[in-house]
């Protein structure tokens, strides 16, 4: 399930739920839906795995700079 995943990364992140709903889905209450029953379409979950796989990429990349 998406949330699940979205609920991990948010953990793992330290990141507010509205600012990932900005960031990732271009709505700021977007996990407060998910958390309320709301089904994304296949293509919506798509984009908000890969926007978590990069921001992950990108965050592994910055600490093997440092």
């Amino acid at each position: 399930m998406l949330i699940r995943s979205v609920e991990k990364f948010l953990r793992q992140h330290e990141m507010a739920a509205t600012k990932f709903g900005r960031l990732a889905a271009h709505d700021p209450r977007f996990v407060l839906d998910l958390r309320m029953g709301r089904e994304p379409r296949d293509r919506t979950e798509q984009r908000i795995r890969g926007f978590m796989a990069g921001f992950e990429a990108a965050r592994a990349q910055e600490t093997a700079h440092v």
